[in-house]
């Protein structure tokens, strides 16, 4: 089915999610520009900009989650919460055998650990909220509150936390009705909505600074970036199809069976999970340095400087979370029990042990290349940027990073597809209903000929 935006808009089922799309993205956006209460807007802002460890930590944050920390508005936790309390629960499931068990129980199950995620994720907007008080609004020199604002500091501190707590709820209400009444996952739409509000600002701030000698500098950066897309693209849709023959049944003199299919395992399964695992705990140590005022420190964790540790470690973290989320997720041993029990096998390998061998090995392989890519996507940004200056390695690192690349492209390509979907089954609709009107108008002939 052609994919433009003329066959969508024909349609008035799409048309209407589409439009339901977009106006709740409109509403998150217009929610994004809130402030809080008792915030002095400004010169206060862009003096904030300047510290160094915080604006660090702000700006890979923002990009994890679409929000805009420094920004101090009521939105400016994002989904980031909602994001934390479901990765924990999603390996907590596999950890622990009590939550296995509800998580099998079906809908109702999967009810119990939802509502378990959203009580989390208010603990978790709580926390947070408590470390944007005291790491952005209450800077030191920052000008950023009202002077009236310290006689009651406890009590706006209570209306600041529930404040962010009710802007990340609402927004995770935003995101359930864009998944239900809309197109694509609501959380991911949203998230790559607020990626997608911070290139103008990142852009401009470059192009206001940008030198005439500099066209260099910027072809290597736009080349960089649309290779690192084209490679998205390609390791997102790669898949390894190991082939599954099914057994044959016969049934008097009818056999039924003996089919094959294959069994796809994705080439980057754990996605952009080990990236934002590894680059919440190198932020870490850069975040200390620049505290406690040890230099080499945080000239040594410094995604500008890109030096030796922090390539390695992050390289190393990276393919860790890599193979740790992989084995929490992917079961091979549940894999070929269930292939035995439908008496599919692998040819060539023998069901049961063997087969779960099999699988595993392959799975390191795929995670081995996938945890490479991820590597490679994550650091050569950061080599570009501290090749460019300071104008083009912040827009690197809080928006054309390889973070913000796997977030945008995937959820692009997963809206595409679910579009297609729509297509499809629209144009199989019509084609049954014109068949069967067809059918009914002829044997009405036929009888009325007779």
């Amino acid at each position: 089915m052609n994919l433009t935006l003329a066959n969508l808009f024909k349609i008035k089922e799409i048309r209407n999610k589409i439009l339901i799309t977009l106006g709740l993205l409109l509403v998150y956006r217009v929610g994004s520009f809130i402030p809080l209460p008792g915030v002095n807007f400004g010169e206060a802002l862009k003096s904030l900009q300047d510290v160094g460890g915080i604006n660090k930590l702000f700006g890979m944050m923002n990009v994890l989650t679409g929000g805009s920390l420094q920004s101090a508005t009521l939105f400016s936790l994002g989904v980031m919460p909602y994001i934390s309390a479901s990765i924990i629960f999603s390996l907590l499931t596999k950890a622990v055998p009590a939550l296995e068990k509800i998580a099998k129980e079906g809908q109702s199950g999967q009810r119990r650990i939802n509502q378990y995620t959203r009580l989390t994720t208010v603990g978790i907007c709580l926390l947070q909220s408590w470390f944007v008080i005291f790491g952005a609004l209450r800077v030191e020199n920052s000008r950023l509150l009202h002077t009236g604002v310290s006689d009651w500091f406890g009590i706006y501190c209570i209306i600041v936390m529930v404040g962010l707590t009710a802007g990340t709820l609402f927004i995770m209400w935003l995101g359930e009705q864009i998944s239900e009444h809309g197109v694509g996952n609501g959380i991911s739409l949203i998230i790559m909505a607020g990626i997608i509000s911070n290139l103008y600002p990142s852009m401009a701030s470059y192009l206001e600074g940008f030198d005439r000698g500099a066209w260099q500098t910027l072809l290597t950066f736009l080349g960089a970036w649309a290779i690192a897309v084209v490679a998205v693209v390609y390791m997102t849709k790669a898949q390894r199809r190991i082939p599954i023959q099914n057994a044959k049944h016969q049934r008097g003199r009818n056999v039924y069976g003996g089919e094959r299919a294959f069994l796809p395992f994705k080439l980057n399964q754990a996605n952009v999970m080990p990236i934002i695992f590894a680059s919440a705990l190198l932020i870490i140590p850069q975040f200390l340095g620049t505290a406690t005022g040890i230099t080499w420190l945080e000239q040594a964790f410094s995604s500008q400087t890109s030096g030796f540790w922090y390539v390695l470690t992050y390289t190393a973290l990276i393919f860790f979370f890599a193979f740790f989320w992989t084995s929490m997720m992917f079961q091979p041993n549940e894999i070929a029990k269930n292939l035995q029990e439908q008496g599919s096998f692998v040819p060539g390998i023998r069901p049961g042990r063997q087969t779960a061998e099999f699988l595993e090995s392959t799975m390191f392989r795929i995670t081995l290349a996938g945890a490479s890519f991820l590597a490679v996507v994550a650091i050569i940004p950061s080599f570009v940027g501290a090749s460019g200056g300071g104008a083009m390695d912040m827009a690197l690192l809080y928006f054309m990073s390889g973070t913000s690349i796997l977030i945008v492209v995937g959820v692009a390509l997963d809206m595409v597809e679910k579009l297609n979907a729509m297509l499809v089954m629209r144009n199989y609709e019509t084609t049954m209903k014109e068949g069967e009107a067809s059918a009914a108008s002829g044997s009405g002939w036929g009888r009325r000929s007779s």
